[in-house]
């Protein structure tokens, strides 16, 4: 069969315009849509996109604990500048 006597897999009353390189079905206007320089069906679209956009590299246990690390050792290390500040500040300021 010919892309001209071909019936778009969603609409079967609509008239195929082009066939989606990745599952090979074939679609109307109203279906496909251009990504990357090609024409593809927007299940094959969402197949493509939606796993780059889930994967979550902050997830590991490791990552959880390198920042709650990192978070400790600055809060220290603030509150170390900030008491050597107190500590050479003159007595008469802590008086007074």
């Amino acid at each position: 069969m010919t892309l001209a006597q071909q019936r778009c897999l969603n609409h079967f009353e609509r008239e195929a315009v082009s066939r989606c390189p990745e599952c090979r079905g074939y679609y109307c206007r109203e279906c496909i849509t251009e990504h990357e320089g090609r024409v593809i069906c927007a299940t094959c679209l969402r197949k493509l996109t939606v796993p780059a956009s889930e994967t979550n590299t902050g997830s590991s246990p490791i990552f959880w604990l390198a920042a709650a690390l990192a978070g400790i050792i600055l809060v220290w290390i603030i509150f170390y500048y900030v008491g050597q500040g107190l500590i050479m500040m003159p007595s008469e300021f802590h008086e007074g």
